[in-house]
């Protein structure tokens, strides 16, 4: 199974390429984690939210594969235990679909892609700046793995 990150925004400072990439390593072959990275849309003074929302939800939803299990991070999503991710990430697997989890960028998912998805995950009530919850999504994901795998990394 290939879980894919879809996250909106690119050049993320260094922090948090390395963050994601220390967990991104991690993952066995058997469940690699790819990052795809959309780029933003330009928002000034005057920006069309609407339409750069529509444009960014666009280009998320056409790097999916037809057949993949789409979940969206978003505020109304569930909230999951890792005990909660781990029998998650055994679903998904018995599913024997590949997994694209979406992060929007600044104002959020564009409703495509909150229609798109079968599932809705809320990391947290609190307003993560959306280059953390890369990291945070990508240790969440290793740390679910690792328990169903029994794994020392869960343990520490």
């Amino acid at each position: 199974m290939k879980l894919q990150l879809i996250a909106v925004g690119t050049r993320m400072p260094a922090w948090v390429t390395s963050g994601f990439q220390e967990y991104q390593r991690r993952f066995p072959r058997d469940m690699a984690l790819e990052l795809v990275e959309i780029p933003a849309g330009k928002r000034g003074k005057n920006a069309d939210i609407a339409r750069i929302l529509h444009k960014e939800g666009e280009q998320m939803l056409a790097v999916i594969p037809k057949s993949n299990h789409i979940v969206s991070l978003d505020l109304p999503g569930k909230t999951w235990t890792t005990p909660d991710l781990a029998s998650q990430l055994s679903r998904w697997q018995l599913d024997g679909r590949d997994v694209s989890l979406l992060i929007g960028g600044p104002e959020g998912l564009a409703p495509a892609c909150k229609q798109a998805a079968s599932q809705s995950w809320c990391l947290s009530a609190l307003t993560l700046p959306h280059p953390l919850v890369r990291i945070v999504v990508a240790e969440s994901l290793y740390r679910a793995w690792s328990v169903n795998n029994n794994h020392p990394y869960h343990r520490e």
